[in-house]
């Protein structure tokens, strides 16, 4: 593929070093140190210059490129030069933003209005990647596809929740969700297999099963039927916007959060922002502070401030009061610390910490879902399986333009159009479900039949 960077700092050298041994690597830089250290070290093509001159972006034949990656450290000129690279020619194209505001729809759209396929934040990445540790771990690491208008999430049924014991076709479902696949353990054998999801499937205890649809109505099933646990308790150390992302996608969970942050004034702000969250300010640093809030006590710890060094120590000092906490079990703790460094990432479990989750990691696995052709937007395997999560564009002139649903002979098993996003809105399609160009569909199909699928999707579009 043909790929071209807008950005050569700290992330953009990340992309860069992961692909460009397997693919044709352009980056742009406005400073001139950058490009050459990248010209060093990686085998990529860099220029000097700005991602929003449409002359240097000519020279470098974006017309000509698969993706666009727009990841400076400025938002505003990512926007900008994600659109351009769109406009000239660029079959996607993905914006890097760091404020939460331009996530939300309600007051202005900027994917839409801008043309980007998507706008990503190396925080909320993060944060997913966090939320997963705590809520599944090991399950398929997404939480919004079609332009944020649909959720995939993962859930692991209890012997409580309301859903079980009644086929599928039975449930009374919110209108735009559906069950996806579904992750069971053989009493038995022990094996665990993942399938995707048939009418006359009944749900048992222990199943994970993967819900697709409206982001509002997949909160609303968790909400009324799965949250049938006791909550369990999550300290976050740290109010940047990780923490923000992080307690935001907690509260639609069984959990009962609290945040800690050092700052008067950001403490204040995050009250505000967070109604469901307790905020409390003081500094996670500090022993005291730790045992005041009685962490031993709590579910999770999750160290998410601004520097590697303090997110290990504080979690360090987290592992020595629960295991010095007489009646307190280790095990039942998990302990997850943001860590920038590789090199650190490698040693934190010998310290006494269950996860390290990496900034750069989480960046890179974004990005590399986006490396596909056609009318594939995103793809992301189910873990320990052969199926995986398509997001599809419907392209002029495809056959899911021309015929219903049901008419499009999809290979039977193998696939689950499991929600369409249509300018925005989410539902689950019917058997008569007439899509229309520029429509987003989420699919679940197994490897040997993605071809078949996605050829249904294609048309003219490049």
């Amino acid at each position: 593929m043909r790929i071209i960077i807008l950005g050569g700092g700290t992330v953009g050298s990340w992309i860069a070093e992961t692909l460009c041994p397997h693919h044709d690597v352009t980056v742009i830089d406005t400073n001139p140190e950058v490009i050459q250290r990248l010209n060093d070290r990686f085998d990529v093509q860099a220029f000097v210059g700005s991602g929003i001159d449409s002359t240097l972006l000519f020279q470098a034949q974006t017309l000509t490129m698969d993706l666009c990656l727009a990841v400076t450290g400025d938002e505003s000129t990512n926007v900008l030069a994600a659109a351009m690279a769109k406009r000239m020619g660029c079959r996607r194209s993905v914006a890097r933003i760091h404020t939460p505001v331009m996530f939300d729809k309600s007051t202005f759209d900027y994917e839409t209005e801008f043309a980007i396929d998507r706008l990503i934040s190396l925080e909320e990445l993060t944060a997913i990647e966090l939320a997963r540790e705590i809520r599944t771990p090991g399950s398929v690491v997404l939480e919004h596809v079609a332009r944020g208008s649909i959720k995939v999430q993962s859930v692991r049924l209890s012997k409580k929740a309301k859903i079980l014991g009644v086929p599928l076709k039975e449930l009374k479902l919110p209108g735009s969700v559906r069950i996806g696949s579904i992750t069971r353990v053989d009493e038995q054998t022990q094996e665990t297999t993942t399938r995707l999801a048939h009418a006359d499937d009944v749900l048992q205890v222990d199943d994970q099963i993967l819900l697709i649809g409206d982001d509002d109505d997949v909160d609303s099933l968790l909400d009324k039927a799965l949250k049938n646990r006791h909550k369990k308790e999550v300290v976050i150390a740290g109010g940047g916007n990780i923490a923000v992302f992080l307690a935001k996608i907690l509260e639609s969970g069984p959990y009962d959060t609290i945040l800690i942050e050092r700052d008067l004034e950001r403490s204040q702000l995050l009250a505000a922002q967070l109604p469901e969250v307790t905020v409390l300010q003081a500094d996670a640093t500090y022993r005291q502070t730790l045992l005041e809030e009685h962490v031993e006590k709590t579910d999770f710890f999750v160290a998410c401030m601004g520097d590697d060094e303090s997110n290990i120590m504080t979690s360090v000092g987290v592992d020595d009061i629960v295991n010095s906490t007489p009646g307190v079990e280790r095990d039942d703790k998990t302990i997850v610390c943001v860590v920038s460094r590789p090199d650190y990432a490698q040693v934190v479990r010998r310290l006494g910490i269950n996860r390290a989750v990496s900034p750069r990691t989480a960046m890179v696995e974004q990005v590399q879902t986006f490396l596909t052709t056609g009318a594939v937007i995103s793809t992301n395997p189910l873990p320990n399986t052969d199926i995986g999560v398509y997001e599809i564009e419907v392209q002029t002139g495809s056959e899911a333009e021309e015929h219903v649903l049901a008419n499009l002979a999809l290979p039977l098993g193998k696939c689950l159009i499991a929600a369409v996003s249509s300018q925005g809105a989410a539902r689950v399609p019917r058997r008569d479900e007439h899509f229309k160009a520029g429509d987003y569909v989420v699919a679940l199909i197994h490897a040997d039949a993605v071809n078949e699928v996605v050829e249904k999707f294609s048309g003219t579009s490049r």
